[in-house]
C-alpha cells in the first residue's frame, strides 16, 4: 500500500470553494477586531497622555484580559453572543488588540519632543491642529509597530475560534485532525502564515507612505 501524501493537490482543488470561503470569513474575523480596536485605543490612547493617573488603571485592566486564555472567553461569551458567530470571536479579539495598542498609541505620542510641541505653540497651532499635523505624524511608527503585533496575533487567534464553531481557517487544523488527514492542516497553515505575512507587510508599507521623511533620511 502506498504512503498517503503529505499533501493531496486533487482534494485542494476539488475543496477550493470552501477554502476560499474559509479565508473570507478568517480575514473578516481578523482584520475587524483591529480597525476597532484602533478606533477604541486611539481617544484612550489620548486620555492616557493627558490624564497619567488614567493610563496605568487602564493599561492595568487590559493587561488582565489579554492574559485570559482565548478559548475561554470564547466559551464564556457563548450564552450572550450565541455559539459559532463572528462576534463570539470578534470581541475577545478587540480587547487583545486594544492590549496592544493603547500601550502603543501612549507610547508614540510620548516620543513627540518637547521642542517640536513647543514650536507647533508659538506657530500658532491649535491643539487639533497640532494632535493631527504635528504629534500623530510623529507617532505613526511607534503606533505601527504596535499594529503589526496586534494584527499578526489577531490572525493567528482567529483558528482558536474553530472550537466553538467559528474560525475561519482553523476548521481545517479540525477536519484534517479528526481524520487524521494533513492536506486540510498544511492547507490552513499555509494560508494563516501568507495572511499574517501580507498583512504585515502592507502595514510596512504604509508605514513607508506615511512616513515619507524616514525614507529621506536613510536616503541621505
Amino acid at each position: 500500500m502506498s504512503e498517503e501524501p503529505l499533501v493531496r493537490w486533487d482534494w485542494i482543488g476539488r475543496n477550493w470553494p470552501t477554502i476560499q470561503g474559509l479565508l473570507e470569513d478568517h480575514i473578516v474575523m481578523a482584520l475587524v477586531p483591529i480597525v476597532v480596536g484602533l478606533l477604541i485605543a486611539l481617544p484612550l490612547g489620548l486620555a492616557g497622555v493627558r490624564w497619567r493617573w488614567l493610563y496605568q488603571p487602564t493599561v492595568g485592566v487590559m493587561n488582565v484580559i489579554y492574559s485570559l486564555p482565548s478559548l475561554a472567553v470564547f466559551i464564556v461569551l457563548i450564552p450572550v453572543t450565541g455559539l459559532a458567530t463572528r462576534l463570539t470571536v470578534m470581541v475577545p479579539l478587540t480587547f487583545y488588540a486594544m492590549a496592544v495598542l493603547i500601550p502603543a498609541v501612549v507610547d508614540g505620542l510620548g516620543s513627540v519632543p518637547d521642542h517640536v510641541r513647543q514650536s507647533a505653540v508659538a506657530m500658532g497651532f491649535t491643539p487639533l491642529r497640532r494632535l493631527l499635523q504635528v504629534e500623530l505624524p510623529i507617532a505613526v511608527p511607534v503606533v505601527l509597530a504596535g499594529l503589526r503585533v496586534a494584527t499578526v496575533a489577531s490572525v493567528s487567534l482567529v483558528s482558536v475560534g474553530a472550537l466553538v464553531g467559528r474560525g475561519g481557517l482553523g476548521y481545517l487544523f479540525i477536519d484534517g485532525w479528526q481524520r487524521q488527514f494533513y492536506t486540510p492542516i498544511v492547507v490552513g497553515i499555509v494560508l494563516v502564515v501568507v495572511l499574517a505575512g501580507v498583512a504585515d507587510l502592507l502595514l510596512i508599507l504604509a508605514q513607508r507612505l506615511l512616513t515619507p521623511w524616514s525614507r529621506a533620511r536613510g536616503s541621505a
